[in-house]
């Protein structure tokens, strides 16, 4: 099979991730780069000079010898920049979040689909090893009937201006909600607080219901003095910690449960609570690359013509949560 030819579209932060990741999986070229600073096209074509070189986009979507883009710009120019990668007959990688609208998302999905092309967000925790872990753990039954969820996403910056910290941080939680759950919210309630930037919240608490009650809360802040990657499993039978911070021991099974019981008696009935708690099981958990095998998920989905698990999709899900989340907050802003 001949290698599949990419081009990466911003060189910020992120965009050499995906050069240096793509450039060591087989059957695969990264040919083209763009970005708008000339500085920054030359500090990444010094770090990987077999690249071609564009300032504009378009001249790079207009290479008839690429295959596929990855899109690593700001949030806001998502959905045009897919658009026109889509239009050019390009597979496409889009950072998170796909776009800042359910229906630009959908329209995005249905260009896609119309081309016969893939369309992957890259919703980076699903090929986290520890989440997977819990993915595997709850579709064994270990934890029973998922009750809540509990995300808390919090350090000192990076503070952005183009979005709050609910479309930067919770969208990464609202995800593996999503993920795990296999559902989207159907209710959503949202405060935030904007302390350093007017209009652009630095703080945020969400709270999420979904399908079956299950209740789900994440807090995301820039403006904390510690990091902190967390959720937490409640189950019927089981609880699960997932800490990306312990590299060694991310997941933590909890041997602990409470039930209600109601009793019977010549006086009355009461409710008894039988509570559980036992032992904590640490599973082993592989140790490897979420980008590498995010990467790896484009480009087989690519080559056997299927959807990839962070599909377009499941993307307008996540997005279609956010502006939810973005409603809430309007009311508060000054």
């Amino acid at each position: 099979m001949s290698a599949l030819t990419l081009g990466v579209i911003g060189c910020g932060h992120w965009g050499p991730n995906h050069i240096r990741v793509f450039s060591q999986l087989r059957d695969c070229e990264v040919a083209a780069i763009s970005d708008l600073s000339e500085r920054r096209l030359a500090e990444v074509g010094e770090m990987f000079p077999q690249v071609r070189r564009y300032r504009d986009h378009r001249e790079l979507l207009a290479d008839p010898a690429l295959t596929a883009v990855v899109i690593v710009t700001p949030t806001k120019s998502h959905y045009a920049i897919v658009r026109e990668a889509l239009e050019a007959g390009k597979h496409v990688l889009c950072e998170k979040p796909l776009c800042t609208a359910a229906e630009e998302g959908r329209e995005l999905v249905e260009l896609a689909r119309a081309r016969g092309l893939t369309l992957m967000v890259g919703h980076i925790f699903l090929f986290n090893a520890g989440l997977l872990k819990v993915k595997e753990l709850v579709e064994a039954g270990e934890v029973g009937a998922i009750r809540s969820l509990t995300a808390v996403r919090t350090n000192l910056g990076p503070v952005r201006s183009d979005v709050n910290a609910a479309w930067d941080l919770a969208s990464h939680d609202i995800a593996i909600f999503n993920w795990l759950l296999d559902a989207e919210p159907l209710e959503v309630q949202a405060m935030g607080a904007a302390f350093i930037q007017p209009g652009v919240e630095d703080v945020v608490n969400i709270s999420l219901k979904y399908p079956g009650g299950v209740l789900a809360s994440i807090q995301c802040s820039w403006l904390d003095p510690k990091k902190v990657r967390q959720v937490t499993l409640v189950g019927s039978r089981r609880m699960i910690t997932w800490d990306d911070l312990a590299l060694s021991n991310p997941v933590a099974v909890f041997e602990k449960s409470v039930e209600t019981k109601l009793e019977v008696s010549d006086y009355g009935e009461f409710l008894r609570l039988s509570m559980l708690d036992g032992d904590v099981r640490l599973p082993k958990v592989p140790t490897g690359e979420p980008l590498k095998a995010q990467d790896a998920e484009f480009l087989r989905a690519i080559r056997e013509q299927r959807a990839p698990r962070s599909d377009g999709r499941f993307a307008v899900g996540v997005v279609h949560a956010l502006q939810r989340i973005e409603q809430c907050l309007q009311p508060g802003r000054a």
